[in-house]
């Protein structure tokens, strides 16, 4: 087994690496100040008033909605043009219009930047993860996988770290940080080849590549629509979490009367907490599955997932207890860490980025409805009951990732 890496895997790895940390700095700029942006926007006077909540789970749900036609549209166009160019071009997308949240003067209007930011977001998930998975060995794939993942992570950290840092500044100045990736394209389009499958693929084709409607024809259909089925009603959760805990946090009543600059910090310590256990989750989760195989090991982690939900928010708790039960849910996150590698394989390789950027994407659309759905359950700045309910969708979903197909290695 050849353990030896060359120049442009180690370009392809570094490139979907930067490509995933910089995905996660965009991502999560906006649930960090939702709630206090929100408010100034609208003009309320609080946090807890229920239009915050309303207008701020809209554009969430936009960004949701954005992210799954931003998988299926630049999936297609990476499929078509090449993985590296498309890379660029998401890149670029993600990056522009996080920047022009900025200038956001309603909310309407930052929801329509929040749109587009994520088609780009969205996009740079199938593409990076096909790249990848093109060009370095297979029996790397779990820990690429993990390390992938963990690069969002660590870009999710990034974003925590300038909220901290801008906890005293007006909510619109952090989205200026997420200009920063806009300088990774330079860098891509001069030294990141395309992967030589990619090219064989295409020449063998002639111009005759297959379209999205395949997906749905012959036995790439049941692989499309148990991906469809597992993605949805897990990311639908695992959104209603990433979103809703956050503002939950900020209306307890032991933390609504802080201050504005408290808030953010205690909002950026809880993440932290999320975020740097799911790092370890990734990598817990890669080994597991080269033992027991990715769909028991995301089954299982979904099981789990479930738990941590069910004991954090079965009882009213304060922030200090929710502290604790953080990592723990974090933890679990590491399932989602294994879909990188495991999904584009599936697929025949002029669909492998179109069918894993649908297939995974389509979960946002599902995810999308569910934010501002499971928000109809929310009391006035309590939350607690719209976390609850979502951890139940792990349940179906445990049961169907047993029902994914097979990796084609």
């Amino acid at each position: 087994m050849n353990h030896h890496l060359t120049g442009p895997q180690w370009k392809s790895g570094i490139a979907a690496w930067l490509g995933w940390m910089f995905d996660g700095l965009d991502m999560h700029l906006y649930t960090l100040v939702a709630a206090p942006f929100v408010m100034q926007l609208i003009a309320a006077s609080s946090t807890s008033d229920p239009q915050v909540g309303r207008y701020a789970s809209i554009i969430q749900a936009a960004f949701l909605l954005g992210w799954a036609l931003g998988g299926g549209f630049f999936g297609r166009v990476g499929d078509r043009l090449g993985r590296a160019r498309t890379l660029s071009l998401t890149v670029l997308t993600y990056a522009a219009f996080t920047g022009l949240s900025f200038f956001a003067q309603t909310w309407w209007q930052l929801m329509i930047f929040r749109f587009l930011a994520a088609l780009g977001i969205g996009g740079e998930w199938a593409v990076g993860a096909s790249l990848l998975a093109e060009t370095w060995p297979k029996h790397w794939r779990p820990w690429i996988a993990a390390g992938l993942q963990s690069g969002v992570n660590l870009g999710i950290l990034g974003a925590v770290l300038a909220n901290y840092l801008l906890a005293g500044a007006p909510p619109r100045f952090l989205f200026l940080v997420g200009v920063l990736p806009a300088l990774l394209v330079l860098w891509i389009r001069r030294a990141v080849p395309e992967p030589a499958e990619w090219h064989a693929a295409k020449a063998q084709a002639r111009h005759h590549e297959p379209g999205i409607a395949e997906l749905f024809r012959g036995e790439t259909r049941r692989i499309t629509i148990w991906v469809m089925v597992v993605c949805g009603i897990s990311l639908t959760a695992h959104w209603a979490f990433m979103f809703w805990h956050q503002q939950h946090l900020r209306n307890l009543p032991e933390v609504v009367n802080l201050s504005a600059e408290q808030k953010n910090r205690l909002a950026s310590a809880a993440m932290y907490l999320v975020i740097g256990s799911s790092i370890l989750g990734n990598f817990f989760s890669g080994w597991l599955a080269r033992i027991i195989g990715y769909r028991a090991t995301i089954g299982w982690t979904f099981a789990a997932y479930f738990l941590a939900l069910l004991g954090a928010y079965y009882v009213p708790r304060d922030h200090t207890a929710l502290l604790c039960w953080f990592p723990l849910i974090g933890f679990c996150q590491g399932a989602f860490a294994l879909f990188t590698m495991y999904l584009p394989p599936l697929f025949p390789t002029l669909l492998r980025t179109t069918g894993a950027g649908f297939c995974y994407n389509i979960g946002r659309i599902g995810a999308a409805f569910g934010t501002v759905f499971f928000g109809l359950f929310s009391h006035v700045g309590d939350h607690r009951t719209v976390l609850l309910y979502a951890g139940f969708l792990f349940l179906p979903a445990t049961v169907a990732a047993f029902f994914l197909p097979k990796v084609r290695d």
